[in-house]
């Protein structure tokens, strides 16, 4: 009779993998994430099935502290005016604490093939609309809520593409200032 899989072992290793993958990208190789979990490659394959699945479920744990994350940065905040919510959600997203998100799925959008998440560019264009729709509101403006978004997201490829993060930072101070006149 075969070992029972434990959730528990399962979850937790599956943390260490998305801890290491925000850290270093996502491995080729599955020893990285062993050694950072504390396991083998043969037990990852025993909880994931197969590297492409530990890779996926990697993706959508990140995805989701990625949106928890960025979700509470962009949401309006009583007595703040949303230019100010807007301002501090750049610094951190463009920051220590989003970089590895921005990284990581970065590289994710830039992939043609999309095996490991099919849809992937589509849902990352759009899952940042509501909040900022929502911020956008308390100032007046809900529909520049998809400009918002597209100017945060042309800055991040500027960032991605060229590492000027000065420049995108006086660019987006710049926008900000457009907002409030």
């Amino acid at each position: 009779m075969g070992r029972h899989k434990q959730p528990e072992i399962r979850d937790r290793i599956l943390d260490a993998c998305v801890d290491e993958a925000l850290a270093h990208g996502l491995p080729d190789r599955l020893e990285p994430f062993a050694a950072a979990s504390g396991t083998s490659p043969r037990m990852l394959i025993y909880h994931f099935g197969t590297r492409d699945q530990l890779l996926r479920e990697t993706l959508g744990r990140a995805r989701r502290r990625q949106r928890d994350l960025f979700g509470e940065l962009l949401s309006p905040r009583p007595g703040e005016p949303y230019v100010s919510t807007l301002r501090r959600a750049w610094q951190d997203m463009t920051g220590p604490t989003g970089r590895p998100y921005l990284s990581m799925f970065g590289r994710l959008r830039e992939d043609a093939e999309q095996h490991l998440w099919p849809g992937f560019r589509r849902e990352a264009t759009t899952d940042w609309l509501k909040p900022l729709e929502d911020g956008m509101r308390s100032i007046g403006r809900p529909e520049l809520g998809t400009l918002v978004l597209a100017v945060i997201r042309g800055l991040i490829m500027d960032i991605e593409a060229t590492e000027d993060v000065s420049r995108a930072d006086q660019a987006f101070e710049d926008f900000l200032a457009t907002l409030t006149r």
